[in-house]
């Protein structure tokens, strides 16, 4: 599987987002990752490993303490890839602004630039 592709199919759970969520707010413990959610840390674990694996996460070796760290880099990957299409949402939605003033009944807005 492809580095973005992996990153996807991390994002894709909602556990794994909120996991994210809160490690951007600073690093934490498996522990202080699981205490929100009904699951085992086994299940927690699971989770962690498929962050890490798409790079999305690090873990530390301070003696048992193992804090889990973000690594923002894949998000801007994601980002930087959602941008290429900006432009053609832009270029849609400017047509749709244009259609729906045209089907405004009564006087037309002076277009840009036109003088009345």
């Amino acid at each position: 599987m492809d580095k973005l592709s992996a990153v996807f199919a991390a994002l894709a759970d909602p556990t794994r987002r909120a996991i994210l969520a809160r490690l951007a707010d600073g690093d934490a413990t498996v522990n202080q990752l699981a205490e929100p959610f009904p699951m085992s840390l086994q299940a927690v674990s699971k989770h962690l490993k498929v962050l890490e694996q798409a790079g999305l996460i690090t873990r530390g070796k301070d003696a048992q303490w193992r804090p889990c760290k973000l690594e923002a880099a894949p998000l801007r990957e994601i980002s930087a890839w959602a941008e290429q299409y900006r432009r053609f949402w832009d270029e849609r939605y400017d047509r749709l602004d244009t259609y729906l003033k045209d089907l405004r009944p009564g006087p037309k807005p002076p277009s840009e630039g036109e003088v009345r």
